[in-house]
Formats: structure tokens, C-alpha cells, sequence
């Protein structure tokens, strides 16, 4: 039954998740740090190249700068940590790092910490500040942190499955479940 308790565990953490763009000024725990940087690092990779790096900010003058120079992300600023996601560009290697990001948002989430993905416009000075050789890109930043304002959990605009699933044929709509 254990094995039934935790899929629905992980199914609930998927359907209550939301994007948060606003954080509490509260420190993120380095064991809830490290099992979010796992759960990347454990994430399957396309013939197991694992193409990813993980740099954790938690600096506040470099997160502000990150929040500066992100095109959709200034909120990174109010963030108690992000996680620079690069890179070598390959085969695979992007959708290999939206896995692991996906993972570590999960994680995040079901330990009370909110999250959101931004892309990487505008972060070319952070590759400088950051060290990052050139040969490496950044995908992503997943800023993190505790949420704000409460938010409701799994308040979600979402198509129905049967316009969006189907079953054996394109025509054949995918039933839903009363």
C-alpha cells in the first residue's frame, strides 16, 4: 500500500503546483537545498549523459544582479536561492536539463517551497560573474523560495483531457473519469 500512498503523493505535489514569483524573506534549509539539487541530479538523461550543472545562489547581491539582468525574471531578486541550470549544448542536452528542472520544482514544491523557471535572456553578464566558461549555456534559473501570500493549491486553468488526449487514433477522444 506504501506504493500506492506515494504515487498519490507525487500526483498531488503535480496538481497543486503553481508558478511563485514572490518569496518571504526566509532562508531555505541546506538539507531541503540539497534534496531539490537531487532530485535534478537524479532525473533520467538521453543515454545517460547527464548534461547538467547546478550552480546554488544564495548571495543576495548576486541574486539581485540576477533579478537585474533576467528579461522575465526580476523577481529573482526576492528569491532565498536560485539555481543557475547550464549546459553543454549536445544532443538532448536542453530537454535533458527541462527534466531535471522539472524534478527539482517538484521537490521544491513538496517541501513548501515555491518556485517558478526562467529562461535565460538577458543573463549573458551572469556567465562572466558566474565563472561559466564560454562553451557551457545557461537554460535556465529557478529561483526559490517560500511564498509570499498563501496561494491556493491546484487552482489551475487547464484544457479537459478529452481535448488534448487520445486513445489509439487522433479522432478518438480520450474519455474522462466521473
Amino acid at each position: 500500500m506504501a506504493v500506492a500512498d506515494e504515487s498519490h503523493q507525487v500526483f498531488q505535489t503535480i496538481r497543486t503546483i503553481l508558478a511563485v514569483r514572490s518569496y518571504r524573506d526566509q532562508q531555505i534549509p541546506e538539507d531541503s537545498l540539497h534534496r531539490i539539487l537531487e532530485a535534478g541530479r537524479l532525473t533520467a538523461s538521453a543515454q545517460n549523459r547527464q548534461p547538467w550543472h547546478f550552480i546554488v545562489i544564495e548571495e543576495k547581491e548576486t541574486l539581485r544582479k540576477l533579478g537585474e539582468w533576467s528579461s522575465y525574471g526580476p523577481y529573482i531578486a526576492e528569491a532565498a536561492a536560485a539555481i543557475i541550470v547550464a549546459v553543454k549544448p549536445g544532443r538532448n542536452a536542453s530537454t535533458d536539463a527541462a527534466r531535471a528542472i522539472q524534478s527539482m520544482v517538484l521537490q521544491a514544491w513538496s517541501e513548501g517551497i515555491g518556485s517558478n523557471w526562467v529562461g535565460p535572456n538577458g543573463l549573458e553578464p551572469a556567465k562572466a560573474f558566474l565563472g561559466i566558461p564560454d562553451e557551457i549555456e545557461i537554460v535556465a534559473t529557478v529561483p526559490l523560495g517560500y511564498p509570499a501570500q498563501e496561494i491556493g493549491k491546484g487552482i489551475k486553468n487547464r484544457k479537459p483531457l478529452r481535448e488534448i488526449a487520445h486513445r489509439e487514433r487522433w479522432d478518438e477522444a480520450w474519455n474522462e473519469l466521473d
